[in-house]
């Protein structure tokens, strides 16, 4: 499949928390880039089409919205909204 992104990704290895409509799950972020973020679940989830994600390290709140899905991974571009 050809990357279609237009900065390229950064491998890293953060925690962070994904949160929206009351809950909040912690995950792990393994790639970033000022565009999006490639994010891995504990465990298979339903997860909403824009939700918000926070960066563990730096506290940092950032909107996102899926892009695609794969058993426990999710790849998000961050929005302005």
């Amino acid at each position: 499949m050809p990357n279609r992104r237009k900065i390229d990704r950064s491998d890293v290895d953060l925690a962070a928390y994904i949160f929206g409509d009351g809950g909040t799950q912690r995950c792990r972020v393994f790639n970033l880039s000022e565009d999006g973020a490639g994010i891995e679940l504990p465990t298979k989830l339903h997860v909403r089409a824009t939700f918000k994600i926070m960066l563990e390290r730096d506290r940092t709140i950032r909107n996102c919205r899926l892009v695609w899905s794969s058993s426990t991974r999710i790849g998000v571009v961050f929005t302005a909204d």
